[in-house]
């Protein structure tokens, strides 16, 4: 076998993703999809941080259209997320990787409170760490929570897994000869405005010096060859 490229990962899934045809809810066959990769990579002594957003059950930026503050929209949106880490995590376990879900507010007994320190000693004693609940406040993404948790837990690479296999420098789905890049900077992905991640998360990742790489997550064993460091998409290194 191969030797894994990185000792410790963050995964960052779209909540989307998990509602796969449905286009709402949880999916069962992505979830359990999406946990068997998890639990290959975790087997093979990847240690597994994982954010995933809540896009398939509400977006704060919905309720806004709707009445509701962005505030309040923006903390549903938060507890989706949870709904979310909560489904992940129960289907890593049931994989056979014990799994345990981290929420960024307290909310025990459903899932323990987030801390650094029991996020990392669950790392290195090979459990994967699922944060929900983003960062606690309203007004960031869960791009940006994928950013913070990755330079606290100090993440070798974010695993951006997409519905698109890297990043290109205009949408693929309306130019043909839209070019895809094999690797790019943050400064560039500012610049440009390439729709990555947002602009608060691509600077995190800059001024941290995280690495980003952007994968199609719909392709069966892709998490698997992004966390080998196969050239499946585009890495972003400032």
């Amino acid at each position: 076998m191969s030797e894994a490229k990185f000792k410790r990962v963050l995964l960052k899934l779209s909540g989307e993703a998990l509602s796969g045809e449905d286009g709402y809810g949880i999916n069962a066959e992505v979830l359990h999809s999406i946990a068997e990769q998890i639990t290959e990579i975790a087997k093979m002594g990847i240690e597994v941080g994982v954010v995933v957003g809540g896009g398939n059950i509400w977006r704060g930026l919905t309720g806004t259209k709707k009445g509701i503050t962005r505030t309040t929209g923006d903390a549903m949106g938060m507890l989706a997320t949870v709904i979310n880490a909560l489904a992940i995590s129960d289907a890593v376990n049931d994989c056979g990787v014990k799994a345990q879900a981290m929420t960024a507010t307290d909310m025990e007994p459903v899932a323990e409170h987030y801390a650094v320190r029991k996020a990392k000693a669950a790392l290195e004693q090979g459990d994967v760490v699922v944060f929900g609940g983003g960062i606690g406040n309203p007004f960031f993404s869960t791009d940006t929570t994928a950013a913070l948790r990755a330079a606290e837990i100090g993440a070798d690479v974010i695993l951006m897994a997409k519905t698109i296999d890297g990043v290109y420098d205009s949408d693929p789905k309306v130019n043909s000869d839209a070019k895809r890049f094999e690797t790019i900077t943050h400064t560039e992905i500012l610049k440009y405005g390439l729709k990555v991640m947002d602009a608060t998360a691509a600077s995190l990742c800059r001024d941290n010096h995280i690495d980003i790489f952007v994968f199609d997550m719909l392709t069966e064993g892709n998490i698997k060859r992004a966390a080998m460091g196969e050239n499946i998409g585009t890495y972003i290194k400032e």
